[in-house]
């Protein structure tokens, strides 16, 4: 199987669909495939990607950070699915949102559009959410799925005034520093050469290096409950080993395994777009996931070309890491995943 994964993202690399990736695959408690190809760009001071390159996970922000936070709240009570979003945000009561619920936040479910450009008028965080509070709904709350980076926005917000610190203070402390990933964080410190840089941006006459892609999250000043997060493949690796133990690792309990079974449930039901409390799941719709794993398959992406998906059923988790945007705004990941996730499980199988 080794042999087929490095040619197929040796020919998408060569097809300038990313610089270089990084990828592992761990089948039945075994990490059987960890190989970085390419390079961090193709600038005269590049280098081979590696292991060790920090990459900006975009909206992997959203389940490494915003998740596991709410998952502890929810365990220690402090909050609930059905609680409402005004109850911590009382300014989000305008034009008719006073009903909007946490759950349908974390579902992507809650009738709020997908995307706002706050950067074009350059809004700090404190004004992105008073824009938010003005919002009106675009759909019926649990109608459909409309993916909103502003529904994550505001669980930032939650976790920061239900734990009276700010998120990135939480979870590092409550996440990061005790699973050991030493080298996830927000507003990354490092040297040129250990990133994979993501967009060229003419304001900048460079590539974007250790400064978050996501537009909007820049000028928030590089902290959101939606991206903004920075991290490596033996990071997300940790993470994603304490997931496939039920919120264990090394002896410590980090989730509680009745929550991480509750959030991969999935809770929109009226769509063919099938979301648990956080992750995407498989459902019936276009996804990354793939024809072949199963339907307890759960993860998610990032639009800086990064993903992880586990599947419980057959004891796999794929972690692909790319800085696609690299080559500008292009969909080619679109086709990407999908297909290399059909390889590796046809070639588990045979």
């Amino acid at each position: 199987m080794k042999s087929q994964i490095i040619s197929f993202l040796q020919k998408e690399i060569d097809n300038r669909v990313t610089p270089g990736a990084v990828i592992r695959i761990k089948h039945k408690g075994e990490w059987i495939i960890e190989e970085a190809l390419g390079s961090n760009s193709l600038e005269d001071d590049k280098v081979p990607m590696t292991a060790e390159h920090l990459f900006d996970v975009a909206s992997l922000t959203k389940v490494m950070a915003t998740l596991p936070a709410i998952l502890q709240l929810f365990q220690t009570g402090d909050i609930y699915l059905q609680d409402k979003v005004v109850r911590f945000l009382p300014n989000f009561a305008q034009n008719d949102k006073g009903n909007i619920t946490l759950q349908q936040l974390l579902t992507h479910s809650s009738g709020l559009i997908a995307h706002r450009p706050y950067f074009e008028k350059q809004l700090t965080y404190d004004e992105v959410l008073a824009d938010i509070y003005k919002e009106n709904l675009v759909y019926t709350p649990e109608t459909k799925v409309v993916y909103s980076d502003l529904g994550y926005i505001l669980l930032g917000a939650i976790i920061e005034k239900v734990t009276d610190q700010p998120l990135q203070d939480y979870v590092k402390n409550n996440i990061y520093k005790p699973l050991q990933m030493s080298h996830t964080t927000y507003l990354p410190s490092v040297e040129r050469h250990q990133y994979a840089p993501t967009e060229y941006l003419p304001h900048l006459q460079d590539f974007k290096y250790g400064i978050v892609h996501d537009d909007n999250t820049e000028f928030m000043g590089g902290i959101s409950g939606h991206a903004g997060l920075f991290s490596t493949i033996g990071d997300i690796a940790k993470f994603c080993d304490m997931l496939e133990c039920n919120g264990e690792k090394d002896g410590k309990q980090f989730l509680h395994p009745l929550w991480i079974q509750k959030s991969r449930e999935n809770f929109t039901s009226f769509s063919s777009e099938a979301r648990g409390i956080g992750w995407q799941l498989k459902g019936n719709g276009t996804n990354p996931i793939g024809d072949l794993m199963s339907t307890q398959t759960y993860g998610h992406t990032g639009f800086t070309g990064t993903s992880f998906y586990i599947d419980p059923k057959s004891e796999l988790v794929i972690i692909l890491l790319t800085n696609r945007v690299y080559f500008g705004r292009h969909d080619e990941m679109v086709r990407l995943r999908p297909r290399l996730h059909n390889l590796i499980m046809t070639n588990l199988t045979s």
